[in-house]
């Protein structure tokens, strides 16, 4: 039995998968969440000569729920090919990251960007454990903006804590 094994590595745990080579489009697997301030359209910018790459591989590029941020004119600028953009419109985060998970998993797309609220710790690690098996770039956009700005009634709310601090003790 050793003869037949020769060099290879003896637990099934190291072994390398020969069935899939690394080649260009298999070197940017993996899951990105990026933080935005500005409904991730900087974000989209700085991934846009990466996007182009990928749009020239015949496979899609997929936006998930993206927001009007004027991403097609920044998109076309760039030079990715349209008819490589494939649209997804969700009617919830639920819906998302669903997308994001089939799209991820498709072995069709190049690269797949979505954008959601910010992630609990469940959604997060499910969908990076889908994106191991990913063969596809994958960019979650969180919409920060509301962590901090402050609610409409804040105002109302700390004039009515400061008029408490002054009350009279009887």
């Amino acid at each position: 039995m050793n003869n037949l094994m020769g060099n290879a590595p003896r637990h099934p745990g190291l072994w390398a998968d020969i069935e899939k080579p690394m080649n260009d489009s298999g070197s940017n697997a993996g899951l990105s969440t990026i933080a935005s301030h500005t409904q991730g359209k900087s974000e989209l910018q700085a991934l846009t000569p990466e996007l182009a790459r990928l749009s020239q591989q015949g496979q899609w590029i997929v936006l998930i729920s993206p927001p009007n941020i004027g991403y097609k004119q920044m998109l076309a600028d760039a030079g990715v090919r349209m008819d490589r953009i494939l649209l997804v419109h969700t009617k919830d985060e639920v819906e998302t990251l669903w997308a994001t998970e089939k799209a991820l998993t498709s072995g069709t797309s190049s690269a797949v960007i979505s954008w959601a609220s910010t992630l609990d710790a469940r959604d997060n690690r499910r969908l990076q454990i889908v994106a191991k098996n990913a063969r596809a770039l994958g960019v979650v956009i969180e919409d920060n903006h509301d962590k901090f700005s402050q609610p409409a009634n804040f105002n109302e709310n700390l004039s009515l804590q400061q008029s408490g601090l002054f009350a009279a003790y009887h």
